[in-house]
């Protein structure tokens, strides 16, 4: 309910600052909204900058972005762990899609009004996703968290307002992709035997029991982290390098930074897992679909990790038409 009354009002903020635009306009195409408010009539209307600012806040809310992001935890929880799964990647991704291009390609003229915002959202949203994960005692809620924080990650892109940015952005969430798929289908492994072992205490000792389940856990704790040679250091590294491009030397300071929180509660993780004594026995099975899953995202986050080449400088293109 909570996520449906939310979203409901960020769907019609959006749609609202969508029709402003569309009045302003007279169109719904991104090149020939980005033509039109380039002219002098709607260069210095209020009227479109208002319309952009609601649709900046009903995008923020789609993908998790501070202070719009009350719903994510709860919902996470709530929900069930494959669906929990999707929602933190695949909505996400859209979203930022969208987000990315309608700011790039549709508003650039107004570039100097929305980098600055997003710059200070970014902030936001990865100190309160980094600084409110050190707390949580549940791996599923404090994974939420971290979406929280990777969604200020990723905004990093949008805010250089470069396709370089934009390029970065939604490579990093390629990436995202496979290394939080890859943990989720780790707690979906060991709840596999019909018991919900979501807190850390389950996982306590895993290393000596499970230690395929350990490893694989570790090179997705450490992904998320962006610790090298992993796909996600590879994402944060050309994030950080549009963003300092782009000007915002203060607000890669301040990423770096969070990020460096963040290692904390993911090699805690780790630290349950290798440095501390089983609790019990934990009986799971690989079955045929979740060893798929855990294949393709260790493929995913070492591979893409090792080699990027194959696919960094695509996504820009794709976006923006070029």
């Amino acid at each position: 309910m909570k996520y449906f009354l939310m979203g409901g009002f960020g769907s019609a903020i959006l749609l609202y600052g969508m029709s402003l635009v569309y009045g302003l306009t007279g169109t719904t195409t991104i090149a020939e909204i980005a033509a039109q408010a380039a002219q002098a009539p709607l260069l210095d209307n209020p009227a479109l900058l208002a319309a952009l600012g609601m649709m900046i806040a009903a995008f923020c809310f789609k993908v998790a972005v501070a202070p719009f992001h009350f719903w994510t935890p709860d919902v996470y929880e709530g929900a069930p762990t494959p669906v929990t799964a999707f929602m933190s990647v695949g909505p996400k991704a859209a979203g930022f899609a969208v987000f990315g291009r309608v700011m790039v390609s549709g508003f650039p003229m107004f570039a100097d009004h929305w980098s600055g915002l997003l710059a200070t959202l970014a902030l936001l949203t990865m100190a309160v996703g980094n600084i409110t994960a050190l707390s949580q005692t549940s791996i599923k809620r404090m994974l939420a968290y971290s979406a929280i924080a990777h969604a200020g990650y990723a905004l990093l892109g949008i805010m250089a307002g470069t396709p370089a940015g934009l390029s970065a952005t939604m490579n990093y969430l390629l990436f995202y992709g496979f290394m939080n798929m890859g943990a989720f289908a780790i707690l979906i492994l060991l709840s596999s035997s019909g018991a919900h072992h979501e807190s850390l205490d389950d996982y306590r000792g895993l290393a000596k029991n499970h230690p395929l389940a350990a490893v694989l856990m570790l090179i997705f704790m450490f992904s998320l982290t962006g610790i090298p040679p992993t796909a996600g250091f590879i994402g944060k590294f050309y994030l950080l390098k549009a963003a300092l491009e782009a000007g915002f030397t203060g607000t890669v300071i301040g990423a770096v930074i969070f990020s460096t929180i963040s290692a904390w509660y993911y090699l805690r993780v780790v630290r349950y897992m290798y440095m501390s004594d089983p609790t019990g026995e934990l009986e799971f099975s690989y079955s045929p679909g979740i060893s798929a899953v855990l294949g393709l995202a260790l493929l995913g986050v070492v591979g893409l990790g090792l080699f990027p080449g194959s696919i960094l400088g695509r996504a820009a293109s794709a976006l923006l038409g070029q």
